[in-house]
């Protein structure tokens, strides 16, 4: 993960607070009861960032079912294991998508929650997914659909590259870059996969203020590192935002549509 992409600080604490219950808490929801209904174990979290889907894997799944959540920026598994604590069956490990440290066959299903799309080596994600996994079990995993089918996000990209025409910051142009269906079959079906489901899922992005998305998608990302190089003051940018996503959504509270793409796949 190279530093446009990598959470590291502060930004943790804030992607949590502010970002956590408006885009990721929903779909953390329904990829969960995917996971449960697949019957798969033990299970593994790819890529579980601040405890998001841990905390609803864990309401989902059997009490006795194993649950290894795994992620590789230390600064977002510290503050999982911190504010989650200790959950009944459930292991935490630092732990690199495109290098991951299981045997072979030690799992009944894997679960990723936008996560897939910032490692560079999308094929090792998927190869390695695969030799984890039991033949038999299923990998679950959403990822965001284009920006034009997030407007917050398209919104918040775009007046980024306003205030820094010259310079803009490209994070915004990652998590939504990764969704295109026959890419990701093709993906899939190379690296031993198949009874393969793709599902488009669109839901709405509710904050109680447009500020608070607005400081949640500045300094709850990679973006906060890139303003602070560019010698942008956080609270003017932040400000900005908000206006902007105020005129789509709302100043309090802020609504918008969102979209993401939700995959099942077996390990043949």
């Amino acid at each position: 993960m190279n530093d446009s992409t990598s959470f590291t600080g502060s930004i943790p604490e804030f992607y949590d607070r502010y970002m956590g219950p408006v885009m990721f808490e929903d779909y953390a929801r329904d990829l969960a009861q995917r996971v449960a209904r697949c019957g798969g174990a033990p299970v593994l979290e790819a890529a579980c960032g601040t405890g998001i889907l841990t905390r609803a894997l864990r309401a989902a799944l059997p009490a006795n079912t194993e649950l290894i959540a795994s992620e590789v920026a230390q600064a977002m598994l510290a503050y999982a294991q911190t504010t989650l604590g200790a959950l009944p069956n459930t292991t935490w490990q630092l732990a690199d998508l495109m290098a991951l440290p299981f045997t072979p066959a030690s799992f009944g299903a894997v679960a990723c929650q936008f996560g897939v799309m910032f490692p560079p080596d999308k094929p090792a994600i998927f190869r390695e997914v695969r030799r984890v996994l039991k033949p038999g079990g299923r990998f679950l995993f959403n990822v965001w659909d284009r920006l034009e089918t997030n407007p917050f996000a398209l919104t918040v990209h775009e007046t980024l590259s306003a205030l820094i025409p010259s310079n803009p910051p490209q994070f915004f142009t990652v998590p939504f870059a990764f969704c295109n269906h026959a890419e990701l079959r093709a993906l899939l079906q190379g690296s031993g996969f198949d009874d393969i489901s793709i599902t488009t899922l669109a839901k709405t992005a509710t904050s109680p203020s447009a500020v608070n998305l607005a400081t949640g998608m500045i300094q709850g990302s990679p973006v906060v590192s890139a303003l602070q190089d560019r010698g942008l003051a956080l609270d003017e940018v932040i400000t900005e935002v908000a206006a902007a996503l105020s005129a789509l959504g709302g100043a309090a509270p802020f609504q918008s549509p969102m979209q993401a793409v939700v995959l099942s796949a077996r390990a043949a």
